[in-house]
């Protein structure tokens, strides 16, 4: 199984995960309860992530989505657009071939 270099992140795991630091940066006020309460959820998920380290996934190919994704759009092909006179036929004011338009900076 291949290692990754995570530089100088070590492993995140319950004992030292400090809830209180945590709250302080994220700006909240937690009382004790909530801080055991919080404690306890994400002991919860870093033991889950734990869990989850020990599948081996040497030959599960990376993916950036877990389904294929497809693009439903039409191909790319050149048509025939609009004439200008077209295009400017139910213009409410037009000049010299193009749209006129109230002036939005003096």
């Amino acid at each position: 199984m291949p290692t990754t270099n995570f530089g100088s992140f070590l492993p995140m795991s319950a004992a030292n995960f400090d809830v209180r630091y945590v709250a302080h940066l994220a700006r909240l006020e937690l009382t004790p309860a909530e801080e055991q309460k919080l404690g306890a959820q994400l002991n919860n998920i870093l033991g889950y992530i734990e869990k989850l380290k020990e599948l081996d996934v040497s030959t599960v190919e990376p993916t950036a989505h877990a389904v294929p994704m497809v693009n439903v759009t039409r191909p790319d092909e050149v048509r025939p657009g609009l004439s200008n006179e077209e295009a400017l036929r139910n213009a409410p004011a037009k000049a010299g071939g193009l749209f006129v338009v109230p002036k939005i900076v003096e």
